[in-house]
């Protein structure tokens, strides 16, 4: 552990932001203050001052212990706003849904810094998974900003790449330890070095990178939509299933999903051709599935695909790599029967409870892959007729495997 030189505020205290970003900077010799909603992880860590990361594969199961941390509960705004004026680094990770919640109240921490005299650019670290998360911020930012304040000065935007893989907390060890949580050992942060004000953090396992977007798009594109494809895939054709490795280790499936990631990677290639090569995305891809394979993280099938209206959203993993396809001539059909899958999706938590905006979602979709593309993914009937087309048929396809295996009472896979 280095010695504390700076302060990090870091506006939730999740599975992230635990597990990954505080972890990262408090080994980096930071102090961290997590700002969260929840008052019994902020006791916790108030009582505790650190807290456990336990990262795990199939290999091995280690504890890092995450020291010299603090938590302020997030409606103590007062204590927020001095602590955001006075930090040296900001970051965020609280979910896309509760960011317009958590900015105005940094736009006020922004705006005492200002007023103590303090013309110090301040960081943001966006540990979000989200395209043009910088732009997004900006604008909202500065809606709570004076005109007179000059935020490309005063404010650096950093977009990052979240790689790192976190399951879901068993209520048992919720009990047990409110802090613990459960990772897998990949541990690399990729930020934009071109959204700093100031140098980059020099600590470990930090990697900067000048052409952010095709680092986001590359996670959003490899390695969300393979993740997600393998949930949608793998619960079609193996429905009994509960976790990833499970029907990844079945015939066919880990094929499927991997033409589905090459495919993506080849889109991408066309689109960034100085950002990457082609062996370096085969690799990437390769590793990705077996990380998604580690039986330790009891990743299931449920969490990967559920959610289902934003994760086939226009911009998002599906729909947004196949409209880059769609626009440099590229091939897509694997990326689309994935897609196409999310219509069949009907996967339950470990406690046999499905998510109940899913059930919403394909009552009104399941059975209309037309009306799908349209209202969900953005597409437009005339412009990607061919799509449409393409789609319609391999639903038809996929439809009819599925009668097939309601009739086959004894058989647990669909599988041809």
């Amino acid at each position: 552990m280095k010695t504390v030189r700076n302060k990090l505020v870091l506006f939730g205290a999740g599975k992230i932001g635990r597990s990954f970003i505080g972890q990262i900077f408090s080994k980096g010799g930071y102090e961290v203050v997590f700002v969260d909603i929840s008052k019994a992880i902020v006791d916790e860590l108030n009582r505790k001052k650190c807290y456990q990361v336990w990262l795990v594969n199939d290999e091995f199961k280690k504890c890092h212990t995450v020291k010299n941390v603090r938590g302020i509960h997030a409606t103590n705004q007062e204590e927020v706003v001095n602590e955001v004026s006075a930090a040296d680094l900001l970051a965020i990770s609280v979910g896309v849904g509760a960011l317009p919640k958590t900015l105005p109240i940094i736009a006020r921490g922004l705006l005492k810094r200002f007023s103590a005299d303090n013309r110090n650019a301040l960081d943001i670290i966006l540990a979000e998974n989200m395209v043009d998360a910088a732009d997004y911020v900006r604008n909202e930012l500065s809606k709570h900003l004076p005109s007179w304040y000059d935020f490309d000065k005063l404010v650096g935007l950093v977009e990052t790449s979240v790689g790192k893989m976190v399951p879901l907390i068993s209520p048992g060890d919720k009990e047990t330890d409110a802090l613990k949580i459960y990772a897998e050992p990949y541990n690399t942060l990729i930020v934009d070095k071109n959204g700093f004000r100031n140098p980059v953090p020099d600590i470990e396992n930090i990697s900067a990178k000048e052409n952010m977007k095709a680092w986001v798009e590359r996670k959003l594109y490899i390695h969300n939509m393979g993740h997600t494809a393998a949930a949608y895939i793998g619960h079609f054709y193996y429905p009994s299933h509960q976790y990833i490795y499970e029907v990844l280790a079945e015939e066919g499936i880990l094929e499927k999903v991997r033409n589905a990631m090459l495919q993506s990677a080849s889109i991408l290639l066309k689109k960034y051709p100085f950002d990457f090569t082609i062996e370096e995305l085969i690799n990437h891809i390769d590793d990705l599935l077996t990380r998604f394979q580690n039986k330790a993280l009891a990743d299931t099938i449920f969490r990967a695909g559920c959610d289902l209206q934003r994760k086939l959203a226009a911009n998002d993993r599906f729909a947004g790599i196949i409209r880059t396809a769609v626009a440099s001539g590229m091939p897509y059909e694997s990326i689309l029967a994935a897609l196409v899958c999310a219509l069949f999706f009907n996967a339950k938590d470990m406690n046999g409870e499905p998510l109940v905006a899913d059930i919403r979602f394909l009552d009104t979709y399941s059975d209309k892959p037309f009306l799908l593309l349209s209202e969900v993914c953005g597409f437009d009937r005339l412009a990607d007729e061919k799509l449409f087309f393409e789609a319609e048929n391999t639903y038809k396809s996929l439809n009819e495997l599925s009668f097939r295996y309601h009739q086959l009472i004894n058989n647990t896979s669909i599988y041809p």
